[in-house]
């Protein structure tokens, strides 16, 4: 391991929420460090965000209804008031004033004191028009400057292709992380270290995230002793195109703006589960796209009703990318997407150790509940973001002990990581998936539990970042089946269902609304 180095805030990850945290930490005067495995620019979850930023608009309190209705009334309503209450200010703040990213616009008025016209965009489960979007590819035009931006502060260090594997931590308190870069290993020590690490797409099949989601921060809090909790509540999008066997996410915004879905049969099928049909509550729509598929063998998004090639230049041409003919109608499949819970943080992404934050999609803040509203994720990653890093700034540097990582045994046999991976996902798939139920989340605590114990075997003398990786993602992945192992409420993303008597096919979901 070699000489180790001091900031005064460890960022880990490179996120909307990651990137919000270093800003707001050096405004504070701080020095700031962003470590992230990612890549420029592609390898963060943000840049991947199509539908836009939920804002609050003239109408804060329906805003808070509909994020709390999404959930079905199971986020904390102080939590959601937070983010609503910071809305407007963080949006006009950072991404008009700061970054001055080029919303579409439509003659709409704008929000607090912005001089545009905004375009906005209605997605599932919102009540009003109150999205703020460049057409499906919001994700990338605010990732991209926001970075570009931090690049250039005299304050702000961006290490990427940098993982963190391990927090250095003793008796409750954070004190930096063991990095990982270009196969060398250095301790970082920091006055406060904030966990913005992104989802958990690696733990599924199919996953609307980049790869390399392999629920690094859950896993590193929880081994560090911070509490995790909602952990059963794993979103699944219900439009992902899996036509080619390369998945892409079809924006919300789409069906916002007039696309249907039908099922194999040419039938218009949501009216069937929801009075809110394709802008019904994600977890709703999910379970019914699956339904559908099983029983008629496909589901595809009908675009015909609007102007698909004018309004959405960026999803043709990924259709045409992947030779999907989109007038014919896109297939979809649910995918997952989105981790509701995580690290369990208060108002300023505080966690329950000490100098240790969490924002972004690997944090609890409590906003989503059992099921997130659409286009709230890149709006939580950023208010959490300004107050984690806010908050962390000022604390003082303490260098102790950092916890030895062996490297004294041969290299992982050949294709180790990938066929524990390619397990992992099978069983997370088949057990916890859309629908579960208590007979199959015991058989995946049973394999997780054994595969934990033998990625454990390796960690003990071996060191790389795919090994832990793949330690991470076994932990994450154990903690989601335990967690829904233990919550018999059927609520939004944990949606359960029996198993007949002669153990055969589970029961299947009725057509009614939900």
């Amino acid at each position: 391991m070699t000489d180790h180095n001091e900031t005064d805030v460890l960022v880990i990850g490179s996120g909307i929420a990651g990137l919000a945290s270093a800003l707001a930490a050096a405004r504070e005067g701080a020095d700031v460090t962003v470590a992230t495995k990612a890549t420029r620019p592609e390898g963060a979850s943000s840049w991947w965000a199509q539908g836009g930023i939920a804002i609050a608009r003239d109408d804060p309190e329906q805003f808070e209804a509909d994020i709390l209705e999404a959930s079905s009334d199971t986020a904390d309503p102080d939590a959601v008031s937070a983010l609503v209450e910071d809305a407007n200010e963080a949006v006009e703040d950072v991404l008009l004033s700061t970054l001055d990213v080029s919303f579409d616009t439509d003659g709409e008025a704008a929000p607090e004191s912005s001089d545009g016209d905004f375009d906005f965009g209605r997605e599932a489960a919102h009540s009003e028009d109150r999205i703020l979007h460049v057409d499906a590819s919001t994700g990338r035009h605010i990732h991209i400057p926001f970075l570009n931006y931090l690049e250039d502060h005299d304050d702000v260090t961006v290490r990427d292709d940098t993982a963190a594997l391990e927090l250095i931590r003793h008796e409750g308190r954070v004190h930096g992380a063991v990095l990982e870069s270009g196969g060398d290993f250095e301790p970082t020590y920091a006055g406060a270290v904030v966990l913005a690490t992104g989802g958990i797409g690696d733990l599924y099949p199919h996953s609307t995230n980049p790869a390399g989601s392999t629920g690094d921060g859950v896993a590193m809090a929880a081994l560090a002793g911070a509490d995790v909790t909602d952990m059963e509540y794993v979103q699944f999008h219900p439009t992902v195109c899996v036509d080619d066997g390369s998945p892409f996410l079809v924006s919300e915004a789409v069906r916002g703006e007039g696309a249907v879905l039908r099922n194999g049969d040419g039938e218009r099928f949501m009216f069937d589960y929801h009075e809110d049909a394709e802008l019904a509550p994600r977890d709703v729509v999910a379970r019914a796209v699956k339904t559908e598929r099983d029983a008629t063998g496909e589901v595809l998004l009908d675009v015909s009703p609007l102007d698909f090639a004018g309004e959405f230049p960026g999803l043709v041409e990924k259709c045409e990318d992947h030779d999907v003919d989109w007038a014919d109608g896109i297939p979809v499949a649910p995918a997952e997407h989105f981790l509701c819970g995580g690290v369990s943080v208060d108002e300023h992404g505080r966690t329950s150790l000490d100098r240790l934050y969490a924002v972004g999609e690997c944090a609890r803040t409590g906003v989503h509940g059992a099921n997130r509203l659409a286009s709230t994720s890149l709006l939580e990653g950023l208010v959490w973001g300004l107050r984690a890093g806010e908050d962390a700034a000022g604390k003082e540097i303490d260098v102790i002990e950092a916890p030895e990582l062996l490297e004294r045994d041969p290299e992982l046999p050949e294709r180790f990581a990938e066929e524990k991976f390619h397990r992992l996902r099978r069983v997370m798939d088949e057990y916890v998936g859309l629908e579960r139920d208590a007979d199959d989340l015991g058989r995946a605590m049973s394999v997780l539990r054994r595969l934990k114990g033998e990625v454990d075997a390796y960690t003990r003398t071996r060191t790389s970042r795919s090994l832990y990786e793949l330690r991470a993602a076994s932990i994450t992945a154990l903690l989601i089946a335990r967690q829904a192992a233990e919550n018999e409420e059927s609520v939004g993303c944990h949606h359960l269902v029996e198993t007949s008597p002669d153990g055969g096919d589970r029961t299947p979901e009725p057509r009614a609304d939900d």
